[in-house]
């Protein structure tokens, strides 16, 4: 089998709509993909409806956190959507993501770039507007060369010159919503320093005392010794070790199934969820 449990379509800041990524996926090859959007289940319905036969979809979110002021994204697989207190944490993050990207477009402007939010309203359309649409924005300006190049310290990395903070969920909160309504919890990208700060481990350990299931260990944004030192520390911690593309379409180089998840340890997430089910594909 061949799981990836890290995609993102048009419901937040990837350029596929939800049914040309289950497509996508089919034709890469997976038996198992999960749209994990941003904040957000707004995609799950379009891909359910168009799921092909011998594709099985997992639903989940990525969900904006933060811990002693450093950003982090805690994957939530198989939650049960409905579920009140979770669904409102999610809406507050959403609501933020307009006020703060019109944030970092100001700051872009006084810097000199001819942003405007018409343009990044624009790329973003009815998805959840984010930092890679304005990375976009700023490719099609000619400032950077690519989506990758706009997230240094220069512009809109994590306390970058252009960085304006959002709304974020204390990711033990976090931990505790997605489990009370069922789901599994994965750190995501946890040692990824080429995004900006990162939590120390030290944290990583509280987060899986406090009930952190597993951590993303196989990602682009990964060099094979940190991946190493992530197997270690899941080892000593018991958590589970996952492997994702992290997809976004045509707005980052990775492709869909690049990195992949061990069909027992998706089992072993799959088991452990009582909040949704996996959605096998009938052909949609």
């Amino acid at each position: 089998m061949r799981i990836d449990l890290h995609t993102h379509s048009t419901a937040s800041d990837g350029t596929d709509t939800p049914a040309e990524l289950v497509r996508n996926a089919a034709a890469a090859g997976l038996d198992v993909v999960a749209l994990t959007d941003h904040d957000t289940v707004g995609g799950h319905a379009e891909a359910r409806a168009a799921l092909p036969g011998g594709l099985t979809l997992i639903t989940g979110a990525e969900l904006s956190c933060r811990l002693d002021g450093v950003s982090l994204h805690v994957l939530a697989y198989l939650f049960d959507p409905e579920e009140p207190e979770l669904a409102r944490e999610r809406e507050l993050v959403r609501d933020d993501r307009v006020p703060r990207a019109q944030g970092m477009v100001a700051k872009l402007r006084d810097l000199g770039v001819p942003i405007t939010w018409e343009q990044v309203a624009r790329i973003a359309g009815d998805g959840a507007v984010g930092r890679p649409h304005i990375a976009t924005a700023l490719v099609d300006l000619g400032v950077v060369a690519s989506v990758s190049d706009a997230f240094t310290a220069e512009w809109l990395a994590n306390d970058g010159r252009a960085y304006v903070e959002k709304h974020e969920l204390d990711p033990f909160d976090a931990i505790r919503l997605v489990k009370a309504a069922g789901g599994v919890t994965v750190f995501a990208h946890p040692l990824a320093v080429k995004r900006g700060s990162c939590v120390p481990e030290s944290a990583i350990a509280e987060l899986a005392a406090a009930g952190l299931d597993g951590i993303e260990v196989d990602h682009m944004d990964h060099d094979a010794p940190t991946r190493a030192r992530l197997r270690a520390m899941a080892a000593d911690l018991g958590l589970l070790t996952t492997g994702s593309s992290d997809y976004h379409g045509s707005r980052k180089t990775c492709c869909l199934g690049e990195y992949t998840t061990d069909p027992e340890i998706y089992g072993e997430i799959v088991r452990r969820a009582t909040g949704a089910f996996p959605v096998p594909g009938t052909g949609g």
